[in-house]
């Protein structure tokens, strides 16, 4: 059932069956006026309003509708019954969550008639979620809706520098947060150039001032970003809750570090920022180096440095011998000597040969001295038989020495042929040992 708290007191009269407003009797012989409906609705109207100037209901929101307007329309119910119900505009913007179908809440208004309809509604003045803070889940509502917009997924988040050279400070100037910061700064890295970004951190226009300095600090080309302030309650911390913020934040193109209240303290902004720190303190000792680590960590580097150029030149010099052994032994003056040697024994070879050729030729010399005339003879008999033979072979070939009668030597372009190798009109040539004629063939028949 639908539970209502009546703030303002109402007479009532009570029986076991019904509850109903007290009225007194009305006298007999009275005739009862007439009403017209506006008249009619008009009192009842009247009469809630009195008697319901202030209430609380629980109920489950059902149909919630939001106007251009900006008034929001719903309807709570519960098991039994239902009542419809508004908040306008004034009184909507001060919600710090969004209405939801199904959600649980608990009404501040007041119950009034809508005369031309004759509907009566509730007119809320504030809402409230039943049994859980509207802060709280309007931070859960945010977180949700932001973590499935992607604002806190990891493959955007930036990486922060090692060696910051300028960052800025987004807090307030008079704030103890900002006292920590510079002096962890001033005793970790003093390296460093910071601006500080004076802005509001609580209060309904702390959002709107922390947006706008992050937009000038993002414009600037700082090395990190830190927001944050000293911790508080959850009204304290809401600006780091609002979605401005978190827009804003997301939006950077600089690196973005969340350092807000303490550690127990959690915040939209540090889901969005790249880094999250527990406390403003803590953020500058996670994005600072320390300098006095830095000095060791130089003086160990420097020492290992030592050792590794040490370690370097010793194993460079027995490289180096390996290869002025390995070079000695496959030097070009090590081949030249080499082929020298080789020279020197292709020479020996060559005398030993020469030597043994010349002395099995002087074991011949005598015999071929011996044979030799007598082979020159016997070939110049040979080529004297041959010339002669060819001299009585051209002599007794030559036109000169045929003189049989009828006979003549037939010539085709000065070489001797056989009547046979003549063709038609080929030009040729008979002689005889005393006369020359020069013919032309006419005619050939085979006989």
């Amino acid at each position: 059932m639908l539970k209502i708290y009546v703030k303002k007191t109402v007479k009532f009269t009570h029986s076991e069956k019904e509850t109903k407003l007290e009225i007194k009797n009305r006298p007999k012989g009275d005739f009862l006026h007439i009403l017209t409906v506006s008249s009619l609705n008009e009192q009842i109207k009247s009469l809630l309003e009195e008697s319901f100037s202030r209430v609380l209901v629980e109920g489950e929101l059902s149909r919630v509708t939001f106007h251009n307007s900006g008034h929001i329309y719903f309807t709570l119910k519960d098991e039994n019954s239902t009542i419809k119900a508004v908040i306008f505009k004034a009184n909507a913007t001060k919600l710090k969550f969004q209405l939801q179908e199904g959600l649980k809440v608990v009404l501040d208004g007041a119950v009034t008639l809508y005369k031309p309809r004759g509907e009566y509604q509730m007119n809320c003045f504030t809402i409230q979620p039943s049994g859980y803070g509207a802060l709280a889940l309007a931070y859960e509502q945010l977180k949700n809706r932001l973590s499935n917009q992607g604002y806190f997924d990891l493959s955007r988040k930036k990486e922060l520098p090692k060696f910051p050279k300028k960052i800025a400070l987004i807090t307030s100037a008079t704030g103890a947060a900002l006292q920590d910061m510079l002096r962890v700064a001033n005793g970790r890295y003093r390296a460093l150039e910071i601006d500080i970004y004076d802005v509001l951190v609580q209060g309904d226009s702390a959002a709107p001032s922390i947006v706008k300095a992050i937009n000038l600090a993002d414009a600037k080309g700082y090395d990190v970003i830190v927001v944050g302030r000293g911790g508080g309650s959850i009204e304290d911390l809401w600006a780091f809750n609002e979605e401005i913020v978190a827009d804003a934040i997301f939006r950077a193109r600089t690196p973005m570090v969340s350092a807000v209240g303490h550690e127990i303290d959690w915040v939209i902004s540090d889901f969005v920022a790249d880094l999250r720190a527990p406390t403003p303190s803590a953020a500058m000792q996670m994005i600072l180096p320390d300098s006095n680590e830095l000095l060791q960590y130089m003086d160990s580097l420097s020492s290992s440095m030592s050792q590794r150029v040490s370690q370097k030149v010793y194993n460079s010099k027995q490289e180096l011998a390996h290869l002025l052994s390995s070079y000695s032994q496959h030097s070009i003056e090590k081949k030249i000597v080499h082929k020298i040697q080789e020279v020197k024994q292709q020479k020996e070879l060559f005398s030993q040969t020469i030597a043994f050729k010349i002395e099995n030729f002087s074991k011949n010399i005598e015999q071929i001295k011996i044979r030799f005339p007598n082979i020159i003879e016997s070939k110049i008999n040979i080529a004297q038989n041959q010339v002669t033979y060819l001299l009585k072979m051209l002599e007794s070939n030559h036109p000169k020495l045929k003189s049989k009668k009828g006979f003549a030597q037939i010539s085709l372009e000065s070489v001797v042929v056989d009547i046979s190798e003549l063709k038609i009109d080929d030009i040729f040539e008979l002689q005889s040992d005393k006369i020359k004629v020069s013919a032309k063939v006419l005619n050939k028949i085979d006989i």
